[in-house]
Formats: C-alpha cells, structure tokens, sequence
C-alpha cells in the first residue's frame, strides 16, 4: 500500500507509522529480534516478580523497587512492541487518533516512572552504604510504597499534558509518521500551526523528570564514592561499590539512550531515517530487555532462586 504526503486535512482520523523508512523490503527480517526482544523482556520481567514474591529474601526495598521497574518495563514494551510487529508482519502501519495519543501518553507516563524508579533505587543505594544501622527505619515499607505513588502521580501528571497539547493542533499537510510509535515530538512536527507550547513543554518535563531525577542520582552517587574511600581495605570497598552495580547498568541503559534519542529528535536532521528510527526504538526496547538479566546475573539471591527453578527435579 503506497501513502501520499500531501493530504489536506486538519483533523485526522488515523495516523500513518512509516516503520523503518528504507527498510521495508527487510521489515520481517527485522522483526526476529524484536520478537525476540518482546519475548525475553516479557518472560524476564515476570521470572523476576515471581522470585521476589516467593522468595521472603527478597522482601526488601531494593526487591520491592526492582518490582516496580519490572512492572514499568512491561507496561512501556507492551504499549510500543506489539503495534511494530503489526508493521514488521502485516504491514498494518495505520492507527487510530485516538489510540496514538493514548500510546503517547503510556509512552511519556512509563518512561517518566522508570526514571523516578531508578531514582528512588539510587535513595535506596545511599541509605544502605552511607547509612546502614538507620536503613531499615528510614526505608520502611509504607515509605517505599509513597515513594512509589508519588512517582506513578508525579509522572501521570506530567504525561498528560502531551496527548492534550498533541490534540489541539491542526494537521493540514501530512499524518505520515516517519517512525514505529506515536512520539509527542514526532506527532508535533506533522502540524501546520504554531508548536511552541508543546516543544517548551517537553523542554520543561525534560528537566523537571529525567533531569531532576539524574542529578538526585548523581548527588546520591558522590556521596556513596565518598563512604566508600572511607572504607578501610580495597577489598571492602570493591565490594561495597559492586552493590551498586546493577543499579549503574540501569541507569547507563535508561538515560544514554533516552539522551540520545532526544538529541536526535531535535538536531539529527542530517542522519539517515532508518538510523533515526532504529536508535529511537532502542530507546524503549533496551531496558526492559536487559534489566532482568543484569539482576539475574548480578544478584545472588536471585540466581540462587532461578537455579533451584528450572534445575532438574529429583524425582
């Protein structure tokens, strides 16, 4: 199906999802590792809710905000993955007004938690290394659950302004989107009228989401290096700093990307399309795909349970 780019409209009924601009001819070849990536993030992320609730271990904030990463992780590959499947398998790039703007705002919501999560995993870092006799009365559970709603509402509220300002522009030139998902950015530069607004807004939760959330990261991180050259053997300091490991691989995989992806959305004119959108999925795609495995392989406790799961039986 051919889709022309110079429709006149002003409200449109659907949108068009391009997929990978110049690849269309490699689009299922493409799929395998999506699939693949969908699969293991889908089957990693619920291995790791199933441990963390059966093992009485794990009942600790670390575990209880791993379980909220993981949940996030599903929410934000299942709002995206499926709809570029349909793409990659059925050529079915259409989609409702209505429906990308909802993906927009899980999209933008999902991504917001992740980074408030990964904030709060870095408190919870901080409190355990710098403050290890007053972990367990500051980092109670009521806490981590508060911790947890202020930032599902922090981000709720700050993801909904996307679809609305999205809604009220006119698009009088094309409702083709060069990319796999419905992005705030990438809906904007299809309208025909003034996006001010809607590009300051994103400036501002920019800042005041990711940005905020990664300097409370890297002040809980300049004080964790100071305790830990405290410490008095290389070995104990070693040590300690590996705890903080799986937590650093997530915060590399999270805001790297997330950065990337931004910057190019705003000054990667000159990069060819199909790079553009490959790297922008990425984005999404990588963490809940890799998450789990760093903590599967990085936390013993976890290992321990994933080995006493699927080791041979004795009969």
């Amino acid at each position: 199906m051919s889709y022309s780019n110079t429709t006149e409209f002003t409200n449109p009924s659907t949108f068009i999802l391009l997929g990978i601009p110049g690849l269309e001819a490699d689009h299922i070849w493409i799929s395998i590792p999506f699939s693949v990536i969908y699969i293991m993030a889908i089957f990693g992320n619920f291995t790791i809710l199933y441990i963390v609730k059966t093992e009485p271990r794990l009942h600790e904030p670390m575990y209880y905000f791993l379980c909220m990463l993981a949940v996030t992780d599903l929410i934000l590959t299942t709002s995206t993955l499926p709809k570029m499947l349909c793409i990659f398998w059925f050529n079915s790039r259409e989609i409702d007004f209505r429906a990308c703007l909802t993906q927009m705002f899980f999209i933008h919501c999902f991504s917001m938690i992740e980074s408030g999560i990964l904030m709060a995993m870095g408190l919870d870092r901080y409190l355990a290394i710098c403050h290890p006799l007053r972990y367990s009365s500051i980092l109670t559970n009521p806490l981590v659950a508060k911790i947890g709603w202020a930032v599902m509402l922090r981000s709720g509220l700050l993801a909904l302004p996307f679809p609305l300002l999205a809604r009220r522009l006119a698009y009088c030139r094309t409702n083709i989107i060069s990319d796999l998902y419905c992005a705030h950015i990438a809906v904007v530069k299809l309208a025909c009228t003034d996006t001010r607004i809607n590009s300051y807004y994103g400036l501002l939760v920019l800042f005041f989401a990711s940005g905020l959330d990664a300097v409370f990261i890297a002040i809980s991180y300049m004080q964790i290096i100071r305790a830990i050259f405290r410490l008095p053997t290389k070995d104990a300091r070693l040590k300690t700093f590996m705890t903080c490991g799986s937590h650093l691989c997530s915060i590399v995989l999270f805001y790297f990307p997330s950065l990337f992806s931004s910057l190019i959305y705003r000054f990667g004119q000159n990069f060819p399309l199909h790079f553009h959108v490959l790297i922008t999925s990425m984005y999404l795609l990588l963490s809940p795909f890799l998450n789990p495995i760093i903590y599967g392989v990085r936390t013993k406790q976890i290992q321990e349970r994933l080995l006493h799961l699927f080791s041979p039986k004795e009969i």
